[in-house]
């Protein structure tokens, strides 16, 4: 597979020698002049500046401060800006500038085999030639401004040499959205062999992201007015909790003023909220507002306070946010417009119709269409170098012996308050997130790097090159029939087959399919029942009264057996499933690890599906 290169974009706004002005500043503007205190006619005590022979009188030990610290910023390295950074951290050999500069600074081999700052200058046709050097694929990082992003493509264009995938890189998105759209159309366009991915960036100043707000809810806005859909204008460059302004932020926001109204924000109280950002929260009687200030005033208000009270606040807002996203992720109500899926194979498998339009004789059909997906689990080296990250550590279960890499998660703050500190898993196969004090309750057990390898390495060798599933898409007419339609995971899906057919509609269940069909007992494969339970929530009613439903176990999801008596549970056991003594009740489950699947499809061999159900309706 080609590497990618990179790309980033660059405001060209010169700041001129900022070490020169903040020394020069300092030498002129640092107080040294000495003072004196005095009591006036009327005995105040204040202080003036002394005064000998008509001349100021110099304070020694405000001099020698300021000399201290003229030394001290005159001994710091020179702070270089980005483009600078990268030019010359990389080598010009290496990067290819499309921007207004005439010159430049670079690092230079001396005669005297040392390497040397110098000044270079650019001739007017070195964006062009920076430009084919980069498309031809001969440097292969590039940078480009709002200056030398007009008129230029840099897309991986299926006539150039250079089609590896773009990372592009936002340094600074500014207010604009429409230069924001232009820059980043300028890697993204007709007739290349892949799209780029996007990675704005901001500093750890947590209301920056207000700017990139900004750009995600404008950008979802073009979108939904230039193709009908809101995911198209940001072209997937933006999460969900990056739009500050959605309906989740709007009720993270109201959350987060009652939770300052009941004094729950640690670091930050009412009063203190109310002062510094000029918003009032109550009414005259101390009740809190009905109407409180919008999402809109709080952000800009956000911008004027000090860093660190800006981080706190935002620190909970941000895991309010997270929260509400979260859960109706889980619950299958966000809505996320339309989506495309991508496999490696799609194939329809089976077309039935469901309902016929009596006057125009248009057809509603359920598609059923076979997904093959290549499976991309993560490589051992890529496991254990985010094992020597920062706050991360190697883990190996004591029961199934599967390996883990414990990374740190974004924390949640819940609905009264609490911080919940999580922390996520990393799987070959899989990204668990949990509750950090909920992993003591687990298997999980710390392992050294060679333990740790050889535990990746049997799950890698057990992985299998492809996954196989199928999915359930109605299309064709479908006013006449929502009704009929399932309320929850309302999303639409477009797909192209391998035979070029595109399939646009509503992705619905196996047990609705079932249901619209008639079918009592419906005929589904092992890893079919695996996906319908486990990610659409579906709960299977198999023969001998057993039940398989998704289940959340100490903040992990399982997938658990129930309706067994006292005599099936040694052959329940010996087929594969696990049992668990959970307040004195035993509970059996099925692991969710690769031999999930195929134990299903073995509890099915013996108790035969009997009907499939939807959560809702279980």
């Amino acid at each position: 597979m080609a590497r990618p290169t990179k790309t980033l974009t660059i405001p060209t706004q010169h700041n001129g020698d900022l070490g020169y002005y903040v020394l020069d500043y300092l030498a002129h503007s640092f107080p040294t002049q000495l003072f004196e205190e005095f009591t006036d006619g009327e005995g105040n005590l204040s202080s003036r500046p002394v005064y000998r022979d008509g001349q100021p009188v110099q304070c020694r030990d405000a001099v020698e401060r300021r000399d201290r610290l003229l030394e001290h910023l005159a001994a710091l390295p020179p702070v270089q800006g980005a483009l600078d950074q990268v030019v010359q951290r990389f080598g010009t050999e290496h990067v290819a500038e499309v921007t207004g500069r005439s010159r430049r600074i670079v690092r230079k081999l001396g005669s005297d085999g040392e390497m040397r700052l110098a000044v270079e200058s650019r001739a007017g046709s070195a964006n062009l030639a920076e430009t084919a050097a980069f498309q031809d694929d001969d440097k292969r990082i590039l940078i480009f401004s709002e200056a030398g992003g007009t008129g230029r493509s840099y897309h991986a264009d299926l006539g150039a040499k250079n089609r590896r995938l773009r990372v592009h890189y936002l340094l600074e998105a500014g207010w604009k959205a429409d230069a924001a759209i232009q820059g980043l159309g300028r890697t993204n366009r007709t007739n290349q062999a892949q799209p780029p991915l996007f990675r704005p960036i901001a500093t750890d100043v947590k209301a920056e992201k207000r700017f990139l707000s900004t750009i995600a809810r404008r950008l979802d806005t073009l979108g939904a007015i230039t193709r009908g859909q809101r995911q198209t204008g940001g072209q997937g460059l933006f999460r969900a909790d990056d739009n500050l302004e959605s309906v989740y932020a709007r009720a993270a926001l109201r959350q987060l003023y009652m939770l300052l109204y009941a004094g729950k924000v640690e670091g930050c109280s009412l009063q203190r909220f109310e002062d510094a950002t000029g918003l009032s929260l109550t009414d005259r009687d101390g009740s809190l507002k009905e109407e409180l200030p919008p999402i809109t005033q709080f952000l800009n208000r956000l911008l004027a306070l000090t860093i660190g009270l800006q981080n706190t606040l935002f620190d909970v807002f941000d895991g309010l946010l997270r929260a509400k996203i979260e859960g109706a992720i889980a619950s299958g109500a966000y809505d996320r417009g339309v989506e495309t899926i991508t496999a490696e194979s799609l194939t329809v498998a089976e077309r039935r119709t469901i309902y016929t339009h009596p006057g125009t004789g248009a057809e509603t059909q359920v598609f059923t269409v076979a997904r093959r997906d290549r499976n991309e689990p993560l490589a051992l080296a890529e496991a254990l170098d985010r094992a020597r990250e920062r706050g991360c550590r190697l883990l190996v279960n004591a029961k199934s012996h599967r390996a883990a890499v414990q990374i740190p998660a974004p924390s949640l703050v819940l609905d009264d308050g609490e911080v919940e500190r999580r922390i996520r898993l990393l799987r070959p196969m899989e990204r668990i997130s949990m509750a950090s004090a909920m992993l003591e309750a687990t298997s999980w057990e710390e392992a050294n790097e060679d333990a740790f390898a050889s535990a990746w390495a049997s799950e890698l060798a057990e992985v299998p090159a492809f996954t196989e599933s199928a999915l359930y898409v109605v299309t064709g007419l479908l006013l006449p029939i929502w009704r009929r339609l399932p309320d929850e995971g309302c999303r639409v899906y477009r797909l192209q087959t391998d035979d070029g057919e595109r399939i646009i509609g509503r992705q619905v269940s196996p047990a609705w399919v079932a249901q619209a069909l008639g079918a009592d007992a419906p005929a589904l494969p092992a890893g079919d029942a695996w996906i319908a339970v486990l990610d659409k929530g579906a709960v299977l009613h198999l023969a001998e009264g057993l039940t398989v439903r998704r289940a959340t176990v100490m903040g992990g999801v399982r997938v658990e057996v129930t309706g067994f008596s006292d005599g099936m549970v040694e052959r329940l056991k010996a087929m594969g499933l696990v049992s668990e003594i959970i307040a004195w009740k035993l509970r059996l489950f099925v692991p969710t690890g690769e031999r999930g699947p195929a134990l299903l499809g073995s509890l099915l061999e013996r108790h035969p599906l009997a009907r499939v159900a939807d959560r809702a309706a279980a």
